[in-house]
């Protein structure tokens, strides 16, 4: 497995596109237009990310400025965390959690936050549950965990 990033592999955009939509219902123009944005730009928020095997992709997540939640302040945002179900409890997605954290890192930002309605599958990985946030669309709010790099590389030093 290896993990590509779209702003490094723009001939990977229209099927990356495609594949989130089929996984979130999201409109496949709104993720092309965001990875659009990520290849164009040299600001660090939008990123995208996939997981590929055999040149297929078996996973993916994104980093936006705000994961339509009514916390705009807690910015930016981990979305669209998918592994296919065939490769999960492989730890791919635990893998590409921690790529996005060191890349994200890498650009100047430590702290990611992340909106879920996950009650301890992130914790594994070095997130920590940070408030409750209400999903634009969403009857109940979610769960908003955060992941500050510098406390995390400090704690395993």
């Amino acid at each position: 497995m290896e993990i590509l990033k779209i702003r490094e592999y723009p001939q990977l955009l229209e099927n990356t596109a495609y594949w989130f939509h089929s996984k979130w219902g999201v409109p496949t123009e709104a993720y092309r237009s965001s990875m659009c944005q990520c290849i164009a730009d040299a600001n660090p928020v939008p990123q995208w990310y996939v997981a590929v095997e055999e040149e297929k992709i078996i996973g993916g997540l994104g980093v936006i400025e705000n994961d339509f939640h009514d916390r705009p302040d807690l910015t930016p945002n981990v979305c669209a965390v998918y592994v296919e179900e065939a490769n999960r409890c492989r730890g791919i997605a635990g893998k590409l959690l921690q790529f996005v954290c060191r890349d994200m890192r890498e650009k100047g930002i430590g702290t990611l936050y992340l909106l879920t309605d996950h009650t301890s599958f992130y914790e594994r990985y070095g997130w920590k549950f940070f408030c409750l946030a209400q999903g634009d669309g969403e009857t109940r709010p979610s769960r908003m965990y955060i992941h500050k790099e510098e406390e995390n590389a400090s704690a395993k030093a």
